[in-house]
């Protein structure tokens, strides 16, 4: 079968089509027929630094597909099920191919009214957004988000993920994205390259930084006391916990994990009509390159979606 393959960390120039042998599915495992995979910043930095495990890897974890085949044990799935979801994260996945094979749970059905592009794109943003603001958080109504990078990836859903808890939204983002985030129904929304976030965002109980760096600690300024922010910018995030705790907030760094519940609910947000996915850009499995070149950029509004086959 035909994947994305690399032979050295570097640069998107890395990445190049190989052929390689089509995996077989373990128990509790389906096999997948890909035919669309999301990109993700965790894929560029998988990609240049090896990741967690400083070492080359499959890359890709966004997927939506067809089961082809059932390992032993399986029963949720039967060949013919269209599926989407996030597998072994932040295990190799290798979505970025004709084939994956992935556990049968750290899959969901398809949202019906979806295209494979469109679900693929949701997953790693989807469920960062929802572990974030409910598992973590616990986003309640009337209480106050400020969600950074609002008209990006894991921003946009974010937003919606928010208004649909019942909370008043403050985004940040761009003024190009503006009109979109607002459309998004974020109740205000900041352009970062003009004005102090700090001085326009007060009383916060939740804030969910994507972006890391000084925006941490500058965004604990915003929260209200035993307001929390939860960090999914870098592992070295990790510093937070204890500065907020010397002034009373609460903050913690969080990675996504496979979760069919969670996908479950993003369904039902979906096909509920309070939840839509952005797509950017569509390139073919061969652009993988430029779909890094691009996601780099940092200038995109939602999402980047490699098709297969």
């Amino acid at each position: 079968m035909r994947a994305i393959g690399q032979d050295a960390l570097g640069g998107p120039e890395v990445l190049k089509i190989v052929e390689i042998d089509r995996p077989q599915p373990g128990p509790s495992e389906v096999l997948v027929r890909v035919h669309a995979a999301g990109v993700n910043p965790t894929d560029w930095w998988h990609r240049s630094t090896g990741g967690l495990f400083a070492e080359i890897a499959p890359l890709g974890w966004d997927v939506s597909g067809v089961v082809e085949e059932v390992g032993l044990g399986v029963t949720v799935y039967r060949p013919g099920d269209e599926v989407y979801g996030m597998p072994r994260l932040p295990q190799p996945a290798g979505a970025y191919a004709e084939f994956m094979t992935a556990p049968a749970r750290h899959l969901a059905r398809k949202p019906a009214s979806l295209s494979h592009v469109e679900a693929a794109a949701l997953p790693v943003a989807a469920l960062t957004a929802w572990q974030t603001l409910v598992d973590t958080a616990d986003v309640r109504p009337g209480q106050r988000v400020l969600v950074h990078a609002a008209g990006g990836g894991v921003g946009h859903l974010a937003v919606q993920i928010a208004k649909a808890r019942g909370a008043y939204v403050i985004g940040t983002a761009s003024a190009a994205k503006h009109d979109f985030v607002r459309g998004l129904g974020a109740d205000e929304v900041i352009d970062y390259r003009e004005a102090d976030f700090v001085a326009h965002a007060r009383d916060i109980d939740v804030v969910l930084d994507t972006i890391g760096g000084e925006y941490g600690p500058r965004s604990l300024k915003t929260l209200r006391p035993g307001g929390l922010l939860v960090s999914i910018a870098s592992p070295e995030e990790t510093y937070l916990a204890e500065l907020a705790e010397q002034q009373g907030l609460r903050a913690c760094f969080t990675i996504v994990e496979p979760d069919n519940g969670g996908l479950k609910e993003i369904a039902s947000l979906i096909e509920s009509g309070s939840l839509r996915v952005e797509i950017d850009t569509v390139l073919k499995l061969e652009e993988a390159s430029k779909a890094h070149e691009l996601g780099e950029l940092g200038r995109t509004r939602g999402k980047i979606v490699l098709t297969v086959g």
